[in-house]
């Protein structure tokens, strides 16, 4: 059936007859409104209205102003300056234990990163388990003190972040 039959035989205001265009995998059964299709003039298609002047229009997606709201000087979010949780060596916490506490205390590590850490503490007296925003570094560091570790918190010195330096 062609779409001029088609539209003539569905009565349907949206398209205008020999103007619709159908992609051709669609089938032709039905009445095609998606994007392409052209509608007559002073109808309202997903909110905006087909002018006369040119005949038909486009459907395509509306743009909404919101009166106030300048998009273009939009103030940008800095990112939080980064400080790393520093994990020092001791005497008298076993390995395993240092592991535990790193597995329980910080959630994002996996088991090898944990064995990792521990071994770099106590090969080289000091070692980094994370790098995060001040807040959750506190935090992290505190935990590791409440179980018997000795942890510090010091900022990241390699450049990210906002670059204050306080």
């Amino acid at each position: 059936m062609a779409i001029s039959a088609l539209l003539a035989s569905q009565a349907c205001p949206l398209l205008t007859a020999g103007r619709a265009s159908v992609p051709a995998a669609l089938p032709r059964s039905g009445v095609y409104s998606g994007v392409g299709a052209t509608v007559a003039p002073g109808y309202l298609i997903r909110g905006r209205v087909a002018t006369a002047a040119t005949g038909g229009s486009v459907i395509d997606r509306p743009t909404i102003a919101v009166p106030g709201i300048d998009k273009s000087n939009e103030t940008q979010k800095k990112k939080p300056r980064i400080y790393r949780v520093m994990l020092h060596n001791d005497t008298f916490n076993k390995r395993e234990y240092v592991v535990q506490v790193l597995l329980k205390v910080v959630k994002s590590i996996t088991v090898d990163d944990a064995v990792n850490v521990m071994q770099e503490a106590h090969q080289n007296g000091l070692a980094c388990v994370i790098a995060c925003a001040q807040e959750e570094a506190e935090l992290y560091c505190e935990g590791l003190r409440n179980n018997g570790l000795i942890s510090s918190v010091e900022p990241d010195g390699s450049g990210s972040g906002n670059g204050d330096s306080s």
